[in-house]
């Protein structure tokens, strides 16, 4: 599985589609854990274009703080799975709360 985490720095981002950059984290399922990390720059902030691109990445799931509910959809449409208003600021802890399961959930911080 690959988990994709938008940031800013090294925290999550509390905005998706506004991140400076995004947490990719290669997860081996059956022992829940990370085996590989990337940094990566996204394309430019256009509607529609981060969740094909995340998907070119083989992206299968991704943790934010914050999405639209109009990107949300398009990540169903590629069969990525969404968590979204996640309390953990660390990347690397909030992929590790999501595959053993106990990833907190807040509020949602986003808008539109």
């Amino acid at each position: 599985m690959r988990c994709a985490v938008p940031v800013n720095g090294d925290m999550v981002s509390m905005h998706f589609g506004h991140c400076e950059s995004f947490a990719f984290f290669d997860v081996d399922e059956v022992n829940k854990e990370i085996t590989n990390k990337e940094i990566m720059a996204p394309p430019g902030h256009q509607p529609g274009v981060l969740p094909a691109w995340l998907a070119e990445q083989g992206v299968s799931v991704v943790i934010a703080g914050g999405m639209g509910s109009r990107a949300q959809g398009l990540f169903n449409q590629n069969s990525i799975k969404v968590a979204v208003n996640v309390l953990e600021t660390n990347p690397e802890k909030a992929v590790m709360s999501f595959i053993g399961g106990t990833l907190e959930i807040g509020d949602d911080v986003c808008d539109h």
